[in-house]
């Protein structure tokens, strides 16, 4: 005779509880993701809430599982004894979770990982079936409660496996990998639970002692409902952190790729303002920084008692413009970068090499013993350049001469490049291709140049320097079509300088870049004016080499332009051949920006240079002006009249106007019109003259027109 009860299950709960085992599981892998890649304090408090979760779904599981039990008899559960199996699914969870979140995840850590939450585990089933009080108690067979034990254990074990093997699992296959963990680690738990269930029997006539407390099926609703609530808002809430914190890693990224380009961005600004373009050698303006920075030095180690000399070597080319101009700019660039490079190989790790002109170059060497050691690195210097240069496969051949200037022992301070500039001109009058010391009769010239210079400083904020205008004329009507600004400088006590004399200093000494600022705003603000009075008046300005490659021409003209409101077509820059044929692409590269705002382009001197037709064709210039060197002899050279011909018919070929400077006489001019040049100027028509004169001579001009026009 059978003396225990049947039993069964509600199927449909059954099957809920499996579904709640793998909503547990997902959102348990899910957390055990959030609580490895969060940081501290964030992944604490995943894990406290973490643990919470998964315990109470693998308890909600198996709650479900003992309320789908059903027996011939009225069944309920003790509160106490259930609240502390949920205590048991909890405490086995954080196990669980603080074990996947460790980086140095071993064999060890599986095997007592896996022993502490079986027994949790098992803990928490048989302390929920010890829950249901049953009289006589339940009747349990040993061999199968071995075994729920050890399922219990193994689906542990699986758990821990498949924590460690997801973390290897690339993000776009996560999402698959993770449904097919759960399905397994439900498959796990329910096998667990319901083994244990088998595993207990009932006796005929026992009593369910706590029928009347927890149990019924408004319970396993409210169980089910509850639990699925819990575990999908704390997976949609893990899924939102993990989003906000992609979001918040993509934008730390973001911020550091936009931090790494700026400081690059900096760094290459910083590198054009203080380095030669072409050789990449240090610029003036950093050598006499570091120059500066020597001196202090200098003066600490003398103060100290250690004796320590520096010296400054002003180091010029000889012979390198006929180079230029028989062998191209490109051989002279070739020739530039290699005297560079070999300066720098004759010079200390300590020392400073700069290019600073054209062909000149300045090196400073500091801790030097004695004049005898500033020498021997001035006979290096002379040997390495004196070999061959090898330039498109020729062997060229130049020398230099270098001039030394030391401290304490050559001068003042604030002198030595001078000085060292003074010895190199002596240099080059005694023949070149040598050294010579500094001397104090040298310091004549250089002392003068100084004075110059530092007058030069002061000029503009003086109000010394102005812009005198010279008319071109309309070839067509004979009638003013615009002006030339040409700087002048009066000195207070040596009266007029000439441009050549203090344009040659400007550009020597760094000063260049802020007289061509000047004249820029100065013609801008002058065209302004005139238009006020109701004259429009276009004026052409001469942009230098160093305005040329220096970084934001384009924007201080257009910043002038727009301040003094006026039309861009009123401004034409005119730049010397040679100057646009030395950098063809910063030529063009600044040509294209001026193009683009739309201020006019002028090629100057045009036929004293060697101008390649396909770099011209490229430039965006409107305007060719003729050299003066040819005007002049147009009278009585027929070679002057065929190249200027020629250049007029090239000219208009190419859809440009020819301006021809330096018509000093009535022949000359009629040649031009002759050859249908389309604008002239020269002291024929006007001299340069200030603002307020040529408004005046523009009027009488006009006049003088009139009636001619009137007597015919």
């Amino acid at each position: 005779m059978n003396t225990f009860m049947p039993f069964g299950y509600n199927s449909l709960v059954v099957a809920a509880s499996f579904v709640i085992a793998m909503l547990a599981s997902y959102v348990t892998l899910d957390l055990a993701r959030r609580v490895r890649t969060s940081q501290r304090r964030v992944g604490l408090a995943w894990w406290a809430a973490g643990s919470i979760v998964m315990g109470t779904g693998i308890w909600s599981m198996h709650f479900l599982g003992m309320q789908a039990f059903r027996l011939p008899i009225d069944i309920g559960f003790a509160s106490g004894l259930t609240l502390l199996s949920w205590v048991a699914a909890v405490g086995a969870s954080a196990v669980a979770l603080e074990l996947a979140s460790r980086r140095n995840f071993g064999r060890l850590h599986l095997v007592l990982g896996a022993l502490v939450m079986g027994a949790g585990i098992s803990g928490m089933h048989y302390i929920g079936m010890a829950a249901m009080d049953m009289a006589p108690g339940i009747v349990w067979d040993p061999l199968i409660v071995a075994l729920s034990v050890l399922i219990a254990v193994l689906a542990s074990a699986t758990a821990l496996m498949i924590f460690k093997l997801l973390r290897q699992v690339k993000p776009s296959q996560r999402l698959h990998y993770q449904l097919a963990a759960s399905f397994v680690m439900a498959i796990a738990i329910c096998g667990m639970h319901y083994t244990g269930m088998a595993a207990a029997r009932f006796s005929v006539g026992a009593v369910c002692l706590s029928a009347g407390e927890l149990g019924g099926p408004g319970l396993t609703v409210l169980v089910l409902l509850a639990t699925g609530m819990l575990l999908i808002s704390t997976l949609f809430t893990s899924i939102l952190d993990a989003r906000l914190q992609s979001t918040a890693q993509r934008l730390t990224q973001s911020l550091q790729d936009s931090n790494a380009r700026l400081k690059a961005a900096n760094d290459e600004l910083q590198h054009r303002a203080f380095a030669d373009a072409l050789t990449g050698l240090p610029n003036r303006l950093l050598f006499e920084d570091r120059l500066q920075h020597a001196l202090s030095r200098q003066d600490r180690a003398n103060h100290q008692g250690i004796s320590e000399r520096l010296a400054v070597l002003f180091v010029d080319l000889d012979g390198f413009k006929p180079i230029n101009d028989s062998f191209s700019h490109a051989a002279g660039d070739a020739i530039l970068r290699g005297a560079a490079d070999r300066l720098r190989q004759e010079a200390r790790e300590c020392d400073t090499v700069a290019r600073v002109g054209g062909d000149e170059f300045l090196i400073l060497l500091e801790r030097v013993t004695d004049v005898a050691a500033s020498v021997a690195v001035a006979k290096r210097v002379l040997a390495a350049l004196s070999r061959p240069f090898e330039v498109s496969g020729k062997q060229l051949q130049i020398t230099c001469s270098i001039g030394i200037a030391m401290h304490p022992d050559h001068g003042e301070r604030n002198k030595l490049v001078a000085n060292a500039d003074a010895a190199m001109y002596a240099a080059k009058r005694a023949g070149g291709g040598n050294y010579v010391l500094f001397e104090p009769h040298m310091g004549t010239d250089a002392a003068e140049q100084l004075a110059l210079q530092n007058d030069l400083r002061q000029a503009l904020d003086r109000g010394e320097l102005s812009l005198h205008y010279q008319p071109k004329i309309d070839g067509a009507d004979g009638q003013i079509c615009g002006v030339e600004a040409l700087l002048r400088w009066q000195h207070p006590q040596h009266g007029m300088v000439s441009p050549t004399v203090f344009i040659g200093l400007a550009e020597r000494f760094g000063l260049i870049g802020r007289l061509g600022n000047w004249v820029i705003n100065e013609a801008c603000r002058q065209m302004a004016e005139w238009a006020k009075n109701g004259t429009a008046m276009r004026v052409a300005i001469n942009i230098s080499a160093h305005q040329l490659r220096e970084h934001g021409l384009v924007e201080r003209i257009e910043e002038a332009l727009i301040r003094h409101r006026v039309n861009a077509s009123q401004l034409l820059c005119e730049i010397t051949e040679s100057v646009a044929m030395d950098d063809i692409k910063a030529t063009q590269r600044t040509f294209d920006g001026l193009a683009r705002i739309g201020v006019f382009l002028s090629i100057d001197d045009f036929g004293s240079g060697y101008s390649s037709l396909n770099y011209l064709r490229q430039l965006p210039a409107r305007q060719l002006k003729i050299d003066r060197s040819f005007v002049k002899d147009l009278e009585t050279s027929e070679d002057a009249r065929a190249v200027v011909g020629a250049v007029v018919k090239l000219a208009h070929a190419l859809g440009l106007r020819v301006v021809a400077e330096g018509v000093e006489t009535s022949g000359q001019r009629d040649v031009l019109l002759g050859m249908r040049c389309d604008e002239l100027q020269g002291f024929f028509f006007a001299r340069p003259m200030p603002a307020d004169s040529l408004l005046a001579w523009a009027q009488s001009e006009s006049q003088a027109e009139k009636a001619r026009a009137a007597a015919l």
